[in-house]
């Protein structure tokens, strides 16, 4: 029971529709009916602004940080299930939220969040590259992608020096999930259409 509860709230945290909540809330707007209508965080500093766009996304990396840091409470920290698997689920969420009718984000801030919970190292590894990446590219969606290919490069060095096999097959799985989110991108990236940002 423990098991399953704890794996229900992994998934609410995740479904916190962060983008939209914030557009109604603060500015009386559905960011899903502008710009891409995507309810992630790239989508809401091009219709909401950076004030928003750095709301959403530190809310969005905190849920996938917050899943993976449930089994520090010690209701469930018998529960028997590995916090990484929190993680997946709360990206899951994420992608498919019960909070706004199962239309999320891409799946990469709350990923980036679910490994900041897991291991701070790796996250700032993470985000230095993401900083740099974007500096060079100004294309979030190409960025993101490139962190899913450093973030597997980065397990699969962490498991041959530790042998962390579960770190790779997560990292295996995020990486996934954010391709996959991102497949409409990937043709506009290749018949350069893909919006770049502005405020770099």
């Amino acid at each position: 029971m423990d098991t399953a509860i704890v794996l229900l709230i992994a998934y609410l945290l995740g479904s916190v529709p962060s983008g939209l909540w914030i557009g109604k809330i603060f500015y009386n707007k559905d960011i899903r009916e502008s710009g891409s209508g995507n309810l992630g965080a790239t989508n809401t500093f091009r219709v909401l602004g950076k004030n928003a766009g750095i709301a959403v996304t530190l809310m969005d990396i905190l849920k996938g940080t917050a899943a993976v840091l449930l089994l520090q409470i010690p209701a469930f920290a018998d529960s028997g299930i590995h916090p990484l698997t929190l993680g997946i689920v709360a990206v899951i969420g994420h992608m498919f939220p019960v909070f706004a009718k199962f239309r999320g984000g891409k799946a990469v801030a709350t990923s980036g969040g679910v490994i900041l919970g897991y291991s701070w190292p790796f996250f700032l590894v993470l985000i230095a590259s993401f900083l740099i990446v974007l500096k060079l590219t100004k294309i979030v969606s190409l960025t993101s992608m490139v962190m899913g290919v450093i973030a597997l490069i980065y397990a699969i060095i962490n498991y041959i020096r530790t042998g962390d096999l579960y770190l790779l097959i997560v990292i295996i799985v995020l990486s996934a999930f954010i391709f996959y989110r991102h497949r409409a991108n990937i043709g506009r990236i290749k018949a350069g259409t893909e919006p770049k940002v502005k405020w770099l």
